[in-house]
């Protein structure tokens, strides 16, 4: 096994710790590509815009739409607090924006890590369509299930996926599932969006309402 170690850039470790940051800790961020103090406030104020992020219109459409429709959707969340916590969310805020339309068809599934794995798997898109659900989304997980997402397509399932996970990399490439739509806030815009400025799986959801066309334009 090789270990290869992260370069810190000298300017970015002093910068820090001016800032008051313990040297290690300066010294861990730095090799990460923090090279300033105010990338680590996390005040909410920090947070990217929802219409800085590429596909948050078009998830907005795609689930309003779905409820409008009356189809089903099932919330497919990852296990631990940021996706439990984002399935919450997820599961009571559709259904309170339902209520005006009386739709109330919202499931949810959490996988079983020791069984299913990490991340939206071609047999947990199975479960999702044999529990009826027309429209499958992923919250805290599926920036990186190029295979679940192919999956739930061809069983007819609409995809989409929220996620705050860095997308995979093949050959060298970023590569990303072909969902229906994709939110992430490390995909800004065209801009490779910084991790540590994203939210996390709860943040990440979108909100389900009709937004205005000044966001990015693109799904994926």
């Amino acid at each position: 096994m090789k270990i290869s170690v992260r370069q810190a850039p000298p300017r970015s470790v002093w910068a820090l710790q001016q800032a008051g940051i313990h040297p290690l800790l300066a010294q861990l961020y730095a090799a990460r590509g923090v090279n300033d103090p105010h990338e680590l406030d996390d005040n909410l104020s920090r947070l990217i815009e929802p219409s800085q992020m590429q596909g948050t219109a078009q998830a907005a459409n795609l689930l309003a739409d779905a409820m409008r429709d009356g189809r089903r959707i099932c919330i497919v969340a990852d296990y631990d607090c940021d996706g439990a916590t984002a399935c919450a969310v997820a599961v009571r805020g559709l259904k309170l924006l339902g209520q005006a339309m009386g739709f109330e068809q919202v499931s949810y599934l959490v996988p079983d890590r020791v069984v299913d794995g990490y991340g939206l798997t071609g047999s947990i898109a199975e479960r999702v369509k044999a529990l009826g659900a027309d429209v499958l989304v992923t919250v805290d997980n599926g920036i990186a299930s190029m295979e679940g997402v192919a999956r739930a397509q061809a069983l007819g399932l609409q995809v989409l996926v929220t996620d705050h996970h860095l997308p995979a990399q093949i050959n060298g490439q970023v590569s990303v599932p072909a969902a229906d739509v994709i939110v992430n806030p490390n995909r800004r815009c065209g801009a490779a969006g910084r991790q540590q400025s994203a939210p996390r799986g709860a943040g990440a959801q979108a909100h389900p309402g009709r937004t205005h066309a000044g966001g990015c334009a693109g799904s994926a």
